[in-house]
């Protein structure tokens, strides 16, 4: 294995940055290329066709059938021409990634011959095996329908000779086996929700849409260090590793300029992207050695949550052309920064006006405070399940250390909406407003835009924070679907605003303006929401303690977090709002269960493979050159002079032997412990069992495996070290 680390080295040593055919210029050029967008439907389509399309993307209205096989002519016209041979349904499975399956335009005609064939039918509804994909026990594995049906929201696109059309996928029986299509619910039930509260200040809206940016972080590594790390290939992070004397105590890789490797990466990706009509826009050095940011534009959620699944697909393939890998684990390397995914997240109107940013009059800052303070009432709220859509065995790594935020979850607004909210509370009461109050508070939120631009400093440490005209989801972690976030964030809000809408209407009833009714209920929101509330450093102790006084959920324990998506509370805004049946939100529980115990079981079935395997025959080998150095000394020296001369590599040759002994033992414990977890059938259960009693092995057998790392030649250490995985580009 040490002839394996050192001919690694070798290798990255002698790698030469790859430098590929990318057009300069203008991006416009040939953004978008590759996708079937709305301009390429414009001229493809038929006009009545087109009108139903465009109809069908905006308002959610239904396609005909023979409009159906309009599109798909078009599609396939299109396809071709770009040198497309296949098609396939592309889909977001609960695995985290994504699905497909390629099929060839080709079908054989009367007489024998080949014809390219490409009917509506197909293009709407396809039948994938949906056997072997995870359902929480909704699909028993011997029944193998599930069909994917087309998202005509999301348009179609090509990659390599391969059309992809994005859909939902769904179970026999009619239940959601992906995230999309319970995403898309909540979108539709956001909408609604939002447009209600939008005629209270302005009629001309009909539509609400969620956007989101998402700012991708990543390592790379090479990929001959990549094949070195069994760890890194089978867990996607190194279960092993002693800290490199320098990592990122410096910030001297933050911000500065891209390694001409990386930057070749980066380039190239990004181009084949930009052809995929993805918005990249950002690309900068990360905190940690060898860890980077890619972010796009702000795109409607559903879009944005696709291209951020295809973006991690392209950089994958692009990594291996130029001889890199991508970690997206969250934690692949301990005592340093980890990876999240920032959902930057807001909502707007089909009249242009982003509802999470001041306005430049009284009206619309009521209409942005209305907003802000039910998305500050919807956290609080429903702040178990935000929590939940976050946690998972990779990401539980990540949240609380070294620079990424705590699992508690917070949100932040920044000194001068935290007053003005104060003001609210403060001054508005449940008796009509006089009219010196009312000019008086219309003169306060008129003010919100002039003094709000340069007023709200990001708060890095906060899980959920108000950046100026959108919240920033922290606390995602960066190789999630963040479909999950979305959903339950979504619909916790649409739930929040249909309370809101009744709360304000039942208040005007009684005889109240709209704008008292407003204030009164906005008061009461945000008395009720100030445990939420926290401007302070997110990391120290303190807020720890505080956050327990004020009741916020910090269940450490992942599969316990999981279990709140079952709450009565928690069911209310999921089940009740029809975003999931109480079986739908059942199986993805269980799905998510049996996710961390898998996780956990693979990680301890390579952790114990590479000590026993690996580690401990090196430590023998090193140990016994040593035990041969000492019968040398013994051979050659007096009793005297060999005890001063062989103490120190006594005590070596003992503090070796205790390691190998305590990992042999560790090891074999970690074996047994797994074997009593395997025999539980519930998976709640089975997933506590790995979490209690099959997890802290992880740590405890390193702790030993990364003392012997410090002790061993490095002549014979068989992996390489996080010196040469961090600094070797």
């Amino acid at each position: 294995m040490a002839e394996l680390r050192f001919s690694a080295l070798r290798e990255v040593f002698n790698r030469e940055p790859l430098e590929t055919e990318i057009p300069t210029g203008n991006i416009s050029a040939y953004f978008g290329d590759d996708v079937f967008d709305i301009h390429k439907m414009e001229h493809y389509l038929p006009r009545e066709a087109f009108r139903q399309v465009k109809n069908a993307i905006e308002v959610g209205s239904s396609l005909s059938r023979q409009a159906a096989d309009q599109v798909a002519t078009a599609l396939k016209a299109w396809a071709i021409e770009k040198g497309a041979t296949h098609y396939t349904h592309w889909f977001h499975p609960l695995t985290d990634g994504t699905a497909e399956k390629h099929d060839g335009f080709i079908e054989v005609g009367d007489r024998g011959h080949v014809v390219e064939s490409f009917s509506g039918e197909v293009l709407v509804q396809s039948e994938p095996d949906a056997s072997s994909f995870p359902s929480g026990g909704i699909r028993n594995t011997f029944e193998a329908r599930g069909y994917t049906a087309w998202d005509v929201s999301s348009p179609c696109f090509i990659v390599d000779t391969t059309l992809c059309i994005p859909t939902i996928f769904v179970s026999y029986t009619g239940e959601a086996l992906d995230y999309k299509a319970p995403l898309l619910k909540t979108l539709s039930e956001l909408d609604k929700a939002a447009v209600d509260i939008c005629q209270f200040f302005d009629k001309d809206v009909t539509r609400v849409f969620a956007t989101l940016g998402v700012e991708q972080e990543y390592f790379l590594i090479d990929e001959a260090l990549y094949y070195a790390r069994p760890d890194v290939v089978l867990a996607s992070r190194t279960l092993m590793g002693h800290q490199s004397s320098k990592d990122q105590q410096l910030s001297d890789h933050y911000f500065s300029s891209i390694p001409e490797r990386v930057m070749c990466f980066i380039k190239d990706f990004e181009y084949e992207a930009h052809k995929l009509g993805i918005p990249v826009k950002t690309r900068h050095n990360e905190v940690a050695p060898n860890q980077f940011e890619s972010a796009p534009v702000f795109e409607e959620v559903n879009l944005a949550v696709d291209h951020n699944q295809l973006l991690m697909d392209i950089m994958k393939r692009i990594a291996r052309k130029h001889k890199f890998r991508v970690l997206f684990h969250e934690k692949p390397f301990a005592g340093i920064n980890g990876s999240g995914k920032h959902n930057n997240w807001s909502l707007c109107t089909n009249t242009g006006v982003n509802l999470l940013s001041p306005g430049k009059n009284p009206k619309t800052n009521l209409q942005f405070l209305t907003f802000l303070v039910n998305v500050i009432k919807a956290v609080n709220d429903s702040n178990e399940i935000i929590r939940a859509s976050v946690m998972n065995e990779t990401n539980a790594y990540r949240l609380g250390g070294h620079e990424a935020p705590p699992a508690i979850i917070s949100v932040f607004l920044g000194s001068y909406l935290r007053s003005m909210l104060d003001e609210i509370s403060r001054k508005v009461t449940d008796r009509k407003m006089t009219p010196a109050l009312k000019t008086e508070l219309k003169l306060g939120i008129g003010k919100i835009p002039e003094i709000l631009l340069d007023n709200t400093d990001r708060n890095r440490t906060s899980p959920f924070a108000f950046t100026g005209n959108r919240f920033e989801f922290r606390a995602v972690g960066s190789s999630a679907n963040c479909s999950a976030p979305m959903i339950t964030l979504n619909a916790a809000l649409a739930y929040q605003l249909r309370r809101f809408k009744k709360e304000v209407d039942l208040i005007i009833k009684k005889g109240r303006t709209k704008d008292e009714a407003i204030f009164q209920v906005l008061k009461k929101y945000i008395n009720e929401s100030g445990k939420v509330l926290f401007e302070g450093d997110n990391y120290s102790e303190e807020w720890h303690r505080e956050a327990e006084k004020r009741g916020l959920c910090n269940v450490k324990s992942v599969p316990e977090s999981i279990s709140l998506y079952l709450t009565d509370k928690s069911k209310d805004v999921l089940v009740k709002s029809g975003i999931f049946s109480e079986k739908e939100l059942n199986s993805r529980v269980e799905v998510e269960y049996d996710k961390f115990t898998k996780k956990v079981q693979i990680e301890s079935r390579v952790l114990g493979d590479l000590a026993i395997n690996h580690i401990v025959p090196t430590a023998i080998r090193y140990m016994t050159s040593l035990v041969e150095n000492v019968r040398g000394l013994r051979e050659v020296f007096n009793e005297l002079e060999f005890e001063r001369l062989a103490g120190a590599r006594k005590e070596l040759i003992v503090n070796i032997s205790d390691h190998i002994t305590m990992i042999k033992k560790l090891v074999a414990d970690m074996i047994e412990e797994r074997k009593k977890a395997n025999k539980i059938e519930d998976a709640y259960t089975k997933a506590i069992e790995y979490e209690k009693n099959v997890k802290p092995y992880l740590d405890q057998i390193r702790v030993h495996i990364d003392k012997l790392e410090l002790i061993v030649d490095n002549e014979i250490w068989p992996l390489p070290k996080y010196r040469e995985l961090l600094f070797t580009r």
